[in-house]
């Protein structure tokens, strides 16, 4: 744990949220992901509570350090961003795989959910690997 850049961790989570928001709007994955969920734009009325939120972000900090403790004190950034793609496809893309399939979900929803996350790692990689 010895020279991890924990503000680029703080940031890297960070930009998990405005990934999100982005990723998870109308103008890009939105109404794709809410109608392949089977939900409508109702069923978050009033958004998401704080906890939502809270736990979400905690979630992504625990990733955040987890990824920058893999990578060590100074990854290059070509390491770091192919350590975050090949992290988001073959550990969190198969695993969400599985689960699509036995939950019977679509093939779209699963490249919403896990190109999220797939970018995610990507990202973290950048930020990681840019903030020595």
């Amino acid at each position: 744990m010895e020279g991890l850049n924990y503000w680029a961790i703080l940031v890297a989570a960070a930009s998990a949220f405005l990934l999100g928001g982005v990723w998870y709007s109308p103008a890009v994955f939105g109404n794709i992901w809410n109608r392949e969920e089977g939900v409508t734009d109702a069923d978050f009325k009033g958004g998401h509570g704080a906890k939502v939120f809270g736990i979400s972000f905690l979630m992504s900090l625990v990733a955040a350090f987890t990824f920058a403790f893999y990578l060590g004190p100074q990854p290059g950034i070509l390491d770091a961003v192919t350590s975050g793609v090949v992290i988001g496809v073959c550990f969190i893309g198969t695993s969400y795989t599985i689960n699509h399939l036995f939950g019977k979900r679509s093939m779209k929803l699963l490249m919403i959910d896990a190109g999220y996350h797939v970018v995610k790692f990507a990202l973290y990689g950048v930020i990681l690997g840019l903030w020595h």
